[in-house]
């Protein structure tokens, strides 16, 4: 029992704080060769020209986005990218809102809607867009994002490396009333991560709201898939092909208004982890290096925490008769109680301190994980969709 208690206190702990700074030692030494060597031969690095860039198409699928798809279009009809080398191709899949009349009312050389009448999920309706795409550069996003201005340009210049098969840009949260940056610590973490692995060729998955992949690499997806951004991106990586992050290509999203909604898209998510988890075997390939260390590490420690915490509570219960496992155990349980009070704090709308919510944020996203993992075994899973905020 008490080894029990050691394996997966020291799993939680590796994930979240050994990883990383595993990572950036690899990462920093990785970039001072690269450096060193840039010196050294006084290659010039590429730059992209205006007649370089490449002929994109954005694509999104939208399910009942009356609230925002006419102010997506016209954020993406107003980037500076050239507008004879963009494409924008629009499938309302099945809404029953207001969404297909919209988008049907703009009249764009360049814009393409597609109304499904029946709603079949986000994948099918990927699969479709995927099909109709003639350009070699694909941009996936989503209804409710905006792009800046010079987004696109930031996405498409890393395609001048024939090596790069997809490009994930960086997702700011803003406060929908005050337009503030609501990143929490634990997202920026996140984004620190990501931009280290991508050094390393290791980055895992993307960001729905805003990546890019060659067309020539996109393997179309059963439509129960869950999250369809990180299979699409690991499925470059599959092919050989590096996986970039650039934190300048920049997208803006509203957080979720309340925290139902929140948790809701958590739990969605969750159960996609576990459905890529037991669907993506050949990402557990010591073989592929520093990739497999990511996957572990970064993805399938953090997506059996949950049950890692449990086994860590249940365990120190059941080893008392020790002063030292009595002290864990209070540790643990005030570790437990400032959560749940942070949790009810955000519930009532109430401002806590920065750590409180941290820990909060912790244990509800755990919390969701393993209702996710639940959710996987005792339900059939669908790619249709509910609409949130986020």
């Amino acid at each position: 029992m008490e080894s029990l208690f050691w394996v997966s206190l020291t799993i939680i702990i590796y994930s979240y704080f050994i990883y990383p700074l595993v990572l950036f030692t690899f990462s920093g030494i990785k970039q001072a060769f690269s450096d060193t060597k840039y010196l050294w031969r006084r290659h010039q690095r590429r730059t992209l020209n205006i007649k370089d860039y490449p002929a994109v198409t954005v694509i999104i699928a939208a399910y009942n986005e009356e609230s925002c798809i006419k102010a997506r279009i016209e954020n993406l009809l107003s980037l500076d990218y050239p507008k004879e080398k963009l494409t924008l191709l629009i499938g309302s899949d099945g809404s029953n809102d207001q969404t297909a009349d919209i988008l049907s009312a703009f009249n764009i050389e360049n814009l393409h809607v597609h109304i499904f009448n029946t709603n079949r999920g986000k994948m099918s309706v990927l699969n479709d867009l995927v099909e109709k795409t003639i350009d070699d550069i694909i941009i996936f996003s989503d209804a409710n994002t905006h792009f800046q201005s010079d987004t696109i340009t930031q996405l498409a210049r890393h395609f001048n490396n024939d090596k790069v098969g997809a490009v994930c840009g960086e997702l700011h949260l803003v406060d929908g009333d005050t337009g503030d940056n609501k990143d929490n610590v634990y997202w920026r973490y996140e984004q620190v991560l990501k931009f280290h692995e991508s050094r390393l060729n290791a980055l895992q998955g993307a960001n729905g709201a805003i990546y890019a992949i060659r067309k020539s690499l996109f393997m179309p997806l059963p439509a129960n898939t869950i999250v369809d951004d990180f299979h699409i991106a690991m499925n470059v990586a599959k092919q050989g092909f590096r996986l970039v992050y650039d934190p300048e290509a920049i997208a803006v999203e509203e957080i979720a208004p309340n925290l139902a909604e929140e948790k809701g898209r958590r739990v969605r998510i969750g159960l996609g982890n576990y459905q890529a988890f037991f669907k993506m075997s050949w990402a557990l390939n010591p073989l592929l290096g520093w990739r497999f260390v990511a996957y572990i590490s970064h993805k399938v420690c953090r997506w059996f925490v949950p049950h890692l915490m449990l086994i860590v509570l249940i365990s120190n219960v059941l080893l008392l008769d020790s002063g030292f496992y009595q002290a864990i155990l209070a540790a643990q349980l005030i570790f437990y109680f400032t959560a749940f009070y942070g949790i009810k704090q955000q519930a009532d709308n109430k401002k806590t301190t920065t750590l409180i919510a941290l820990l909060a944020f912790f244990v509800a996203m755990n919390l969701a994980l393993m209702r996710g993992f639940i959710k996987y075994f005792s339900s059939n899973v669908q790619g249709t969709w509910q609409r949130t905020t986020r």
